[in-house]
């Protein structure tokens, strides 16, 4: 036993999450905690260890799948039913005794279950087991502290437990025993609000009697908020019932009298009062916190507090100014969560500063903000690209008091590809429209990979990570070269060109889609197409493609699979065709941006249900066809275009100027996916390297495994390499939190308040009940919604339309079987929107929570002229 005096945040081992966190409550000056003790884990383990049966049982449950409920359920409910039945040994019965002795034995308690892995920074674990109230008498504490044990085993418990990747044989559970309180009010206190995530708002929700009726969904509670000291907003509800202490012992819930009803439970005072007792909590513990309060008399205490676990982290900063943060992975279409040693990579290679949160990273605009002309270069860029970041950017001017306005002198902002981010400032220098500017500097990056992939290779030790660093300086030079950036800008102002002019003289809305179709020197289109010449050389041979459906219905890792390839007829051809194609394409992978993700050369058999979709859903030489058809496609248009202007008032003046900008973006649109290719392929290779170096010192005992590394640092993984010595405790907290960060959504916008706010479409021009989102490539297509969210398990095919969260280019061997793209993020100029329209494709980006909203095999209109999706009832299919 341990008396709630006698704990500390560093017993959760021996209290769980839960006794642990009310022992540091009890600890802060000013809050009241009622007292109690804790039965200790050591005590459920030496319990469970007199049980044999429960170890096999456990073993069963170790290999249930997450998904697989009617196993869990079965198998959870025969682990409680033996807990329960467990015998008490005396001399735990005699200190369970004497600790309630201390306190009184015959007063009510709750009897609280209290898990190692509970109320935890990353996981709150929160209703996964059970507690008990108004528990009176030795006996009955015994047993419900067996039925506290036994929670631990709840169908809810352990599934969370297997989808967070927690064992179930290191999670114990300890019982917090604690004097009841009976209140006249209690609920919860949020010290960040939990609907913006805004910290500087406190919500308090509030009822009558104990916090069970909240809690439970019996009545809805009162809801406040708090800024500044002042109640800002007050809901009053209705509240009929409320839980009460049973005379026979447990809870009840009974009527609320009428007159009582619609009265607030808590005074503005009280609820100033509570909230500042909630910072004063919230400092103690150092993040925002969900608090559990019972009101006795005009008495506050605290009967719970745990972290709240959803709010997206905000960036570390100075506090001395507000700060306006965007998101860069919703540019780069990239939102997960990145490893520390992609986050330093990345931020190594970019020109701007970014900030770190959630395993994100944002780009800073208030400085921009703060000016007409920084909004105005914001605004016309970003904004243009993405109009719910430009919605949520004016969502905080329009307020008026988050942005300090400034004089517009020195308000230039940086730009680049590689920033991934706001661009903004001065436009680049005209250009010429010579195709040979683009084979130039694909050359010229085409030479420097070479020779980075030759010196690196005899590299080891500080020699490598020096290298590598100075390499950085190599690959930040190509990718913002002045004359890069000036071909990128070049075919974007074309292709917006081109738009509004012929929007204004013809009335054809975004005819730069047609017109870019089958462009040259587009690399991420080429590996599409490309896909097919491979599937060109497996179709011949029924052997090798049923070896490849196995490899697929397998889940191969690793290349070994293609070496098995030469033993069957045709397989010697197809191995060297996929070898080919990584060769070329090796180095890319879904958020490819992270240099830790598992690239295709490492894993090809990522691409086998590409491959095997191509080999179903085309005939030979589709490739070649598709990339003629679209050329035919694009000078058709081009024909019928001018052909118009012409027959307009001062029509040939417009036809040639239209012609001007159509042999313009036709040169210089397929470079916009290269500077991308050239540094993933960089990334390789110092990936490549790094793991050479990783392995060496798993052999010299520094690191426990080569992905060790992914969870540090750059310039720390350098000092390993120097000293090898390395901090295990900190690669063990990088990868727990990186676990906790992968369930979080990073908001396309956040404030250095917290508040997360993700904007919003204003307009009126779609058909109720349409997902409104950001038309990128015009046309229309209806066809039966395939919602994928692992390239690698897409069963698609001819027709269908793909409906994800985002695409990268490697998501690009996909756009060849469907026919339409619908994605929750995107922009105007992210590569998705790029491909979509080289490729012909009708595609909407930016649809909120479209793979939440559309389901699997609904049939669906994608307006991709216009911006929107409509989800067909299903009478209208065929």
């Amino acid at each position: 036993m341990l008396g709630f005096e006698q704990i500390d945040s560093t017993n959760v081992a021996d209290v769980g999450g839960k006794g642990a966190q009310l022992g540091e409550l009890s600890r802060i000056d000013g809050i009241r905690v009622p007292d109690g003790f804790c039965v200790t884990t050591d005590a459920f383990q030496r319990v469970m260890a007199e049980a044999p049966s429960i170890d096999a049982q456990l073993d069963h449950l170790s290999r249930v799948k997450p998904d697989d409920r009617t196993a869990i359920r079965t198998l959870s409910a025969d682990i409680r039913h033996t807990i329960e039945g467990l015998a008490m040994p005396d001399d735990l019965v005699a200190a369970i005794s004497e600790s309630l002795a201390r306190l009184g034995e015959q007063a009510p308690y709750a009897v609280r279950s209290s898990a190692t892995a509970e109320d935890l920074p990353t996981a709150s674990f929160a209703g996964q087991q059970d507690s008990y109230l108004n528990i009176v008498g030795l006996a009955a504490i015994l047993r419900h502290v067996r039925r506290c044990w036994a929670s631990l085993f709840t169908e809810r418990a352990v599934t969370y437990r297997c989808r967070n990747g927690f064992d179930h044989r290191k999670v114990r559970m300890a019982v917090a025993v604690q004097r009841m309180v009976f209140p006249d009010a209690a609920g919860v206190l949020f010290t960040a609000d939990p609907v913006t995530s805004n910290r500087k708002i406190a919500t308090v929700e509030a009822g009558w009697g104990l916090g069970e009726a909240l809690v439970s969904g019996l009545a809805a509670g009162d809801v406040y908020t708090v800024r500044d000291d002042q109640v800002v907003t007050t809901a009053v509800a209705t509240k009929p019932r409320f839980v009460q202490a049973s005379p026979s012992g447990g809870t009840q819930d009974a009527p609320v009298e009428p007159q009582r009803q619609t009265q607030p439970a808590l005074t503005d005072g009280q609820v100033v009062r509570l909230v500042r007792l909630g910072r004063r909590i919230e400092a103690h513990f150092g993040r925002p916190q969900d608090i559990e309060w019972c009101l006795v008399g005009d008495d506050f205490h605290i009967v719970q507090s745990r972290p709240i676990t959803t709010l997206f982290p905000v960036p570390t900063t100075d506090g001395q100014e507000n700060h306006v943060y965007v998101s860069v992975g919703h540019q780069q279409m990239m939102t997960d969560a990145m490893k520390p040693l992609g986050l330093s990579l990345w931020q190594l290679t970019t020109p701007r500063p970014m900030h770190e949160a959630g395993g994100r990273l944002f780009v800073d605009v208030a400085p921009a903000l703060a000016t007409s002309a920084g909004r105005t270069s914001l605004f016309g860029t970003l904004g243009k690209s993405d109009p719910l970041i430009r919605d949520a950017l004016q969502t905080v001017l329009d307020r008026g008091d988050f942005i300090r306005s400034l004089p517009d002198e020195g308000s230039g902002e940086g730009s680049g590809e590689g920033s991934g981010a706001v661009l903004g400032g001065d436009p680049p220098a005209p250009i010429e429209t010579d195709p040979t500017v683009v084979t130039q500097l694909i050359r010229h990056s085409q030479e420097s990979v070479a020779t980075l992939r030759r010196e690196i290779q005899s590299l080891s030790g500080p020699a490598l990570l020096n290298f590598i660093l100075t390499d950085i300086a190599e690959l930040k030079r190509i990718l913002f070269d002045a004359r890069s950036h000036q071909v990128i800008m070049a075919g974007m102002e074309a292709a917006w060109w081109l738009n509004n002019h012929l929007e204004a003289w013809l009335g054809e809305k975004n005819a730069a889609d047609a017109l870019t179709q089958s462009v040259p020197h587009n690399v991420t289109s080429e590996m599409g197409l490309a896909l097919l010449d491979v599937a060109d050389t497996i179709r011949p041979h029924a052997d090798v493609a049923a070896f490849l459906r196995r490899v697929a219905d397998e889940g191969r890792e690793g290349d070994g699979f293609l070496n098995e390839l030469a033993r069957l007829a045709g397989g010697r051809e197809a191995r060297d065709a996929i070898r080919g194609f990584l060769d070329e394409y090796g180095m890319r992978c879904a958020g490819e941006i992270d240099i830790t993700r598992t690239r295709w050369s490492e894993h090809p058999a990522t691409l086998v249900p590409a491959i095997l979709g191509n080999i179903k859903n085309f005939e030979p030489g589709a490739g070649r066809r598709r990339f003629e058809q679209g050329l035919q496609e694009s000078r058709r248009k081009e024909q019928e275009l001018l052909k118009r202007l012409r027959a307009l008032p001062d029509g040939e003046r417009k036809a040639e100027e239209t012609k001007r900008m159509i042999d313009r973006v036709r040169t210089f649109a397929g470079y916009r996916e290269y500077p991308k290719y050239g540094m993933v392929s960089r990334y390789f290779a110092y990936k490549q390297a790094l793991l050479r170096e990783a392995g060496r010192l798993v052999r010299s005992g520094t690191l426990r495994e080569k992905e060790d590394i992914f969870f540090l640092r750059f310039e720390e993984l350098r000092e390993v390499v120097r000293t090898d010595d390395v901090d295990a405790e900190l690669i063990l907290e990088r990868r727990a939190a990186f676990r906790s960060y992968e369930a979080l959504t990073p908001p396309r916008v956040l404030t250095s308040d917290g508040e997360a706010i993700h904007g919003r479409y204003r307009r009126d021009d779609a058909p109720p009940g349409a997902l409104p989102g950001l038309p990128v490539s015009a046309g229309v297509v209806e066809g039966r919604a395939r919602v994928v969210t692992d390239m690698a398990r897409a069963d698609l095919e001819a027709g269908d339309i793909l409906v994800t969260a985002y695409t990268d280019p490697s998501w690009t061997p996909l756009f060849v079987t469907v026919a339409g793209l619908v994605t929750e993020v995107g922009g105007l100029m992210t590569h998705g929107a790029v491909i979509a329209r080289e490729y012909g494709l009708p595609a909407v980006v930016g649809v909120e929570q479209a793979t939440r909203l559309i389901r699997d095999g609904q049939r669906i209109r994608v307006h991709g002229t216009d911006g929107y999706v409509q989800i067909l009832p299903p009478a209208s299919r065929p």
